[in-house]
């Protein structure tokens, strides 16, 4: 029992010893989700490896958090709250990687603020989140109740996917259309803005309503859709807010419209969840990058690597997990000390980072410098580049 003590003790005094900087992240592990996350995960592991697990006299230990639950089969709000109270009262934890989807980072985004740990997301969109006067009145000022930025993203927000949407349906000859949306931060965010830009550029706004993920099915919302004769349909929402069941309702009702979805389906659980019968030749997804294998210089080396570590093809976000944790980490070495806001500090001051995705930096509100979108169709059961703009 003695020697048990003594071993604890040794425990307690390396950690208090300040040689150990705890990374984590908060994504959803729970529900279809999960196959989005776990190739961001990889990513961060990756990154981390690279650096066999050291950056200047520091340990990096990473942990990987759940921010789902059972009975929501997604992102819940209380989860994520207890992982970000969690990060903030652990002295270790330096970096929040997170989150995937937007509403969740609302949550979180107050609370590490006022503790001033840095948090970086790989995946969320909604502009509301970084962009005064492209969301509520309040934002983003209420989610920064020091005053200081401490939030960052590495993907383009909404304001900009929405508008290549709208301008993408203007292009194929889209006259009508019908928009739907999930009722959750992202997904009506992303839809607002198709809905304005569509409506400048022309296109007929034939419907605008909020589903129920939760429901059963869509057919009486199909019928109703089906007799304002659209030509395409537009859903502001994910894979996990029904997106697979309202393209099967679609095509069962006779509903002729193409099906344009943001990035948040752009994963094969999409494909299972609706079938690929009823994506192919009619759907088209938005997203802010491009394919995986697409990726040039250092992201063709991330590529490779991820393919030979994993056997398996990364799915859209894992390299933004990967760019994620590398940018955390230059930002350790830079700040040369286990300080939050030395960290806070060397990211916010990320310029030129010359990484997988290109060359980037943020800017002054923690936005990515990056603007490339590309739009996708279902083809063959995979994800098909179409278009790329921004390049």
């Amino acid at each position: 029992m003695k020697r048990f003590l003594i071993f604890a003790f040794s425990l307690a005094t390396l950690s208090a010893s300040g040689d150990v900087i705890k990374i984590v992240s908060s994504l959803p592990r729970t529900g279809s989700a999960n196959a989005q996350a776990q190739t961001m995960v990889n990513g961060i592991k990756m990154a981390l490896d690279e650096v066999h697990g050291k950056v200047g006299g520091f340990t990096i230990a990473y942990e990987d958090w759940d921010d789902a639950s059972p009975e929501r089969g997604q992102w819940d709000p209380a989860v994520e709250a207890a992982n970000a109270q969690k990060a903030v009262k652990d002295p270790d934890v330096m970096a929040y990687i997170g989150t995937y989807n937007s509403g969740a980072a609302k949550i979180a985004m107050p609370i590490l603020n006022q503790a001033g740990i840095t948090m970086v997301s790989p995946a969320n969109t909604y502009p509301g989140l970084t962009k005064p006067g492209l969301g509520e009145a309040n934002e983003p000022a209420v989610y920064r109740p020091t005053g200081k930025v401490n939030y960052f993203r590495i993907v383009p927000a909404d304001d900009i996917q929405g508008d290549v949407a709208a301008n993408f349906a203007k292009d194929i000859g889209v006259k009508k259309v019908f928009v739907l949306h999930d009722r959750e931060l992202y997904g009506k965010g992303v839809a607002d803005v198709f809905k304005r830009v569509a409506g400048k550029l022309g296109l007929q706004i034939t419907g605008y309503e909020g589903i129920d993920p939760k429901a059963a099915n869509f057919r009486s919302l199909a019928a109703k859709i089906r007799a304002t004769g659209p030509d395409l349909v537009y859903f502001g929402g994910t894979t996990q807010t029904a997106a697979g069941q309202l393209a099967k309702d679609l095509v069962s009702s006779g509903v002729k419209a193409k099906l344009m979805l943001p990035d948040g389906c752009r994963e094969n659980a999409l494909i299972e969840s609706a079938g690929k019968d009823n994506l192919e030749g009619r759907t088209y997804v938005t997203f802010g990058g491009v394919p995986p294998s697409t990726l040039k210089g250092k992201g063709r080396e991330f590529y490779e690597a991820y393919k030979k570590k994993f056997n398996s093809e990364p799915e859209a976000y894992a390299v933004y997990g990967y760019e994620a944790a590398k940018v955390v980490l230059e930002a350790i070495a830079r700040a040369e000390k286990k300080d939050r806001e030395a960290i806070r500090v060397a990211v916010a001051s990320t310029r030129d980072f010359d990484g997988a995705l290109g060359k980037w930096s943020f800017d002054a509100n923690g936005d990515t410098s990056l603007k490339v979108m590309m739009v996708e169709e279902i083809k063959n059961g995979q994800f098909s580049p179409v278009k790329i703009v921004g390049q």
